[in-house]
């Protein structure tokens, strides 16, 4: 091989070693984002879930009560306990999980 040909082949190597790089980036950005997010339980209104948790809900927006305890939404992990939710009729405090909760279940 030439000295002509291996400069060549080293310029197209970086070329194409750069171009995966610059593609791959979006993909790496999107998917750190999402490492962020949770399935939270209770936090999603009537018809607002992101998809199927258990009786009363098959997928995206079929849960039928507010903050349905076996109803997920995919919120930011910081947000899932934290987020401002009203309390229950009786008082007690509403807060999300990151497990199914037994409380606002559909009759």
């Amino acid at each position: 091989m030439t000295q002509t040909q291996t400069k060549a082949l080293t310029l197209a190597a970086a070329f194409g070693a750069a171009v995966s790089a610059h593609l791959a980036a979006p993909a790496v950005a999107q998917n750190a984002g999402a490492a962020d997010k949770v399935q939270c339980y209770g936090v999603a209104l009537a018809g607002e879930n992101s998809c199927a948790a258990g009786p009363g809900t098959t997928c995206a927006g079929t849960s039928s009560v507010d903050y349905q305890g076996n109803a997920w939404k995919l919120v930011d992990r910081v947000d899932c306990v934290t987020m401002k939710l009203p309390d229950m009729p009786d008082g007690t405090k509403r807060e999300g999980s990151l497990r199914p909760l037994e409380r606002d279940l559909p009759a």
